[in-house]
């Protein structure tokens, strides 16, 4: 079955918004065979609602003059029952003698009157497709951004919720994403870490969070150039956010010092982070390998005398001199809560009277450790 078009003569009726569509293409970075397309199909909508609804048609838009030709699709047949879909061997044969029963035609039917619809139709399609193409692309751009950090100002706050606007769209800051000693004005520049962008009808949608561990650790990452080079490494992040956080360094190089790197000169680097996140305080412990040695840095600032540990269950048993158990164990439990979500391990913490008096478990070794240097940053 072959398809076949007969093409009458044609009209200068390209739209006015041809130059203004590319224009646009250029600069919104939008495909421009992708509104041509669009185009299209929004003049076979204008055609089929303005003259022959039943009509199966086809729309062709030149992309170097604008000149469009609308053309009815017809199958031709011995005799006719749709004069609308169909058009009979005979009268085919009066535009090509050498169709044939089965062949599908194109006739066109472009109406005299159709370029001010079509322009009108088309203007407003083209409008919508581009508001669709550009919420895509700013989809795209920040979906490959989740786990990020981006800055934004305080647009407004809405039951709770701050939008943050990001220029070409806005996030979200949920009340379950921010930092309970924080509050929020109009125009604040904040930096937020991107936790979801989820696609809506409205475009979009961008969550982010002032409270995820993610956000200390990619603070560190853009503040520590040695973070940067790969030389340090962040092993584990432990936030109540707000109030106190822990992050765990390690260094590909003995040479070069893991916690001094991210504390910077005088303090400097890890100062910035502290301003940023509203005078959180800010432990920065070395990492070990070693699971005892991990466990006693991650109680700093106390001083450790030992370290137990159950590598099956991932329990430690911690002796800290009789004077550093309140400080081990932290203001409501804060410092060892912390620690055991650094570590992962299940932390038990004893002092030296306590563990004297109690016999230890025949399934633990007890290792005395010595803890390496850590840093203690503190809002001013």
């Amino acid at each position: 079955m072959a398809r076949r078009t007969t093409k009458a003569k044609a009209k200068d009726n390209g739209p006015e918004f041809l130059d203004t569509l590319r224009e646009l293409s250029r600069e919104r970075g939008i495909d421009e065979e992708f509104l041509f397309e669009a185009i299209e199909a929004a003049l076979i909508s204008a055609y089929k609602r303005n003259f022959s609804a039943a009509q199966n048609v086809r729309v062709t838009l030149s992309r170097d003059t604008g000149h469009y030709h609308v053309y009815a699709i017809k199958t031709v047949v011995e005799e006719t029952e749709d004069e609308i879909t169909e058009i009979s061997l005979a009268q085919a044969r009066t535009i090509k003698a050498d169709y044939e029963v089965g062949d599908v035609i194109e006739i066109e039917v472009t109406p005299a009157n159709f370029g001010r619809i079509a322009a009108q139709t088309a203007k407003q399609v083209v409008v919508q497709r581009i508001r669709e193409a550009e919420r895509g692309i700013i989809y795209e751009e920040y979906q490959s951004r989740e786990s990020d950090i981006l800055t934004g100002l305080v647009q407004r706050v809405e039951n709770r919720n701050v939008f943050i606007d990001l220029g070409k769209t806005e996030a979200v800051l949920t009340p379950a994403e921010q930092i309970p000693t924080e509050s929020y004005a109009h125009g604040d520049r904040i930096k937020a870490y991107i936790v979801e962008v989820k696609k809506t009808n409205k475009g979009p949608q961008i969550v982010v969070s002032r409270t995820h561990p993610g956000l200390l650790k990619r603070l560190f990452e853009l503040e520590v150039p040695e973070i940067q080079e790969g030389i340090v490494e962040v092993k584990s992040v432990a936030r109540e956010p707000g109030n106190r956080s822990k992050i765990a360094v390690w260094s590909k190089d003995e040479a070069v010092d893991p916690v001094g790197s991210c504390v910077g000169h005088r303090g400097l680097r890890v100062q910035a982070i502290v301003d940023e996140l509203g005078s959180e305080k800010i432990d920065i412990v070395k990492w070990s390998e070693d699971p005892a040695k991990f466990i006693a840095n991650a109680l700093s600032p106390a001083k450790v005398v030992s370290v137990a540990v159950n590598g099956e269950e991932k329990v430690s048993r911690v002796v800290v001199p009789d004077y550093q158990l309140s400080l081990a164990i932290g203001k409501e439990g804060q410092n060892a809560r912390l620690a055991a979500k650094l570590t992962g391990w299940k932390i038990d913490i004893k002092s030296e009277t306590q563990a004297a008096d109690e016999q230890l478990d025949e399934h633990m070794n007890e290792v005395e450790v010595e803890s390496d240097a850590a840093f203690t940053a503190e809002g001013e």
